[in-house]
């Protein structure tokens, strides 16, 4: 069996500094300084557990990128070949402080920097105390270079869709087992760790070099009343015949996210569930038809739900339609009311329309969809039907 690779190589690296670069020239911009985990991995390679020690990328439209790292870090980003020169410092909050580090490297010439829009106030000023000479403004000029995806990215999407689909299977499978085998129905708990399990696992055993984010794979999974609450977290309920319960799940190759949620049923569906689950089923089919290049993301929203609202089960709605995901599980853009973002291919968004009846069950579907010439297609595979979503007993 041949092992896949999740590390990208060099040449998509400079392809995207490249990307930024256009986009902050015709921005009016020298230079784009950003200390987003995320923007950090997509423009250098680098992956790191954020904390105190600031780690951040300072990107020259002359052609130069600097990836200012403690020194504890530099061996790290050494190892997963970071497409930057490195710059780092001894230690936080040091004697000199890191930011000034940086601005020895860059120098203090007259430029107009972009700061990513997520910089904390102390981060920030911090930087503006040591690039002194530098006008920071901010822009979402990254986040938005990410929206769509390289080829290479999609395979690392198609990738975590495959895993996910794996994990969805076998959730199922270990309730389906238990009725098999007349034993104990598993906890919510149990049930995700099960999964997690299995995700990691896999990548582990079938990828050379495993890029380790959070989270790595697993997911939300509850059952009954406890589903009502759209992020709810898993905990000690078992599972009981007639529980309608979900399994949330996703994971990251290559630091690149897939989400694929299911509603199952365990045993015989009543009148209200199956109405409830056919209701969001059809709604996530017609929403997935209107996420399509050129379509504005609050449109594809509004038909998506719409199909709730008809079916006079608009109370129970509790989110929009979806969201971005790339290197992180939920990124922008927003598909919602007040995002007016056209969908271009190459994006990739989640369509996850939902119910939630208090004092019952939530009910979720999700795919990640990926935006195509021509339309979109989910990455995730699993049926979505309430036939193949029913566990009997």
């Amino acid at each position: 069996m041949t092992s896949f690779s999740p590390r990208l190589g060099r040449g998509f690296f400079e392809a995207v500094q490249d990307r930024v670069r256009t986009r902050a020239t015709e921005a009016g911009l020298d230079a784009v300084l950003t200390d987003d985990p995320e923007d950090v991995a997509y423009l250098t390679g680098f992956f790191h557990h954020p904390g105190e020690r600031p780690v951040a990328v300072w990107l020259d439209t002359d052609g130069r990128c600097f990836l200012l790292l403690p020194e504890l870090e530099r061996e790290h980003a050494q190892i997963q070949h970071a497409v930057a020169e490195l710059v780092s410092y001894p230690e936080y909050p040091g004697v000199t402080p890191p930011f000034s580090v940086l601005a020895g490297a860059v120098g203090l010439g007259r430029r107009r920097a972009g700061h990513t829009t997520s910089m904390s106030y102390s981060r920030l000023h911090a930087a503006g105390t040591a690039l002194s000479t530098v006008e920071l403004v901010p822009t979402d000029l990254v986040t938005v270079a990410r929206y769509v995806k390289h080829p290479v990215e999609i395979a690392l999407h198609q990738e975590a869709a495959r895993i996910t689909d794996l994990m969805l299977s076998s959730g199922a499978w270990l309730v389906a087992e238990a009725v098999a085998t007349g034993g104990q129905f598993p906890s919510e708990a149990e049930l995700a760790a099960h999964v997690t399990k299995v995700g990691t696992s896999t990548m582990y055993a079938e990828h050379d070099d495993v890029i380790v984010v959070s989270p790595l794979a697993g997911g939300l999974v509850y059952a009954g009343e406890n589903s009502v609450y759209p992020h709810g977290l898993p905990s000690g309920y078992r599972l009981r015949p007639g529980d309608t319960f979900q399994l949330s799940l996703g994971c990251a190759v290559g630091g690149r996210f897939v989400e694929g949620e299911r509603t199952f049923v365990l045993g015989e569906p009543s009148v209200d569930q199956r109405r409830y689950h056919d209701t969001v089923r059809r709604a996530q089919e017609v929403g997935g038809q209107a996420i399509k290049p050129g379509a504005e993301c609050r449109s594809a929203n509004a038909v998506c739900l719409e199909v709730i609202r008809e079916a006079g089960l608009g109370r129970f709605l509790r989110h929009r339609q979806g969201h971005g995901i790339g290197l992180g599980m939920h990124e922008p853009p927003w598909l919602e009311d007040g995002d007016a973002t056209l969908l271009e291919p190459g994006m990739i968004v989640s369509n996850e329309p939902g119910i939630y009846v208090p004092g019952h069950a939530g009910y979720r579907i999700s795919d990640s969809m990926l935006v195509t010439e021509g339309g979109s297609r989910p990455l995730t595979s699993f049926p979505r039907s309430l036939d193949d979503c029913v566990i009997p007993v």
